[in-house]
């Protein structure tokens, strides 16, 4: 006999408790942190770009320093190998 979907309801999963939002979740987290801290500091720096030094707000140059660390991570993250994947064959 063949099943219908009366037959097993499905379960519901509590939003907080689904994979992709327990992994989500830190990353904003850390992010909201991050632009918080770094639009608070708003004052002029001078910042020596190996030869010239540029006079910029602070906020920009942890704003450049945020996104180049965050392109990092997504390098390492794409180089990686999968983790979850297929075994090698024997």
């Amino acid at each position: 006999m063949a099943r219908t979907s009366t037959d097993h309801p499905r379960e519901h999963t509590p939003f907080l408790s689904r994979p992709g939002v327990r992994r989500l979740a830190p990353f904003v987290l850390l992010t909201v942190i991050a632009l918080v801290f770094i639009f608070e500091n708003r004052t002029s720096v001078e910042i020596r770009l190996l030869i010239p030094l540029v006079t910029m707000p602070l906020w920009g140059a942890l704003l450049i320093a945020w996104g180049l660390g965050l392109l990092a991570c997504l390098i390492a993250l794409w180089r990686r190998p999968d983790r979850h994947g297929r075994r090698p064959k024997k």
